[in-house]
């Protein structure tokens, strides 16, 4: 995950999701319906599984979503009004999930 966070965001640290986005690729116009790749760390989600006492099949959860809102636009690294927004639509998604 360092590795690829480093490669494609220039962030030199390990992180727990990374979302690569097809529409902002060298083709954006061949990507369809898909909207891109998302890769999470194991290693990662379970450690912050343990942590937070939640099952790992939860943190998996919370990454995937996490994950899919940067896909669609979400980001949480341009203000806290856009953070807030971000979390609130991952709680309204993980509630459905739960459901």
């Amino acid at each position: 995950m360092r590795t690829l966070n480093r490669r494609y965001r220039r962030k030199d640290r390990t992180t727990d999701v990374l979302s690569f986005p097809f529409r902002e690729g060298a083709f954006p116009d061949m990507a369809g319906t898909a909207l891109g790749d998302i890769v999470i760390s194991m290693p990662t989600a379970e450690r912050q599984a343990k942590i937070s006492g939640e099952p790992l099949r939860r943190e998996l959860d919370r990454l995937l979503v996490h994950g899919l809102l940067h896909l669609l636009g979400y980001d949480h690294e341009q203000g806290e009004a856009k953070a807030r927004r971000m979390r609130q639509r991952e709680r309204e998604i993980l509630e459905r999930l739960d459901a």
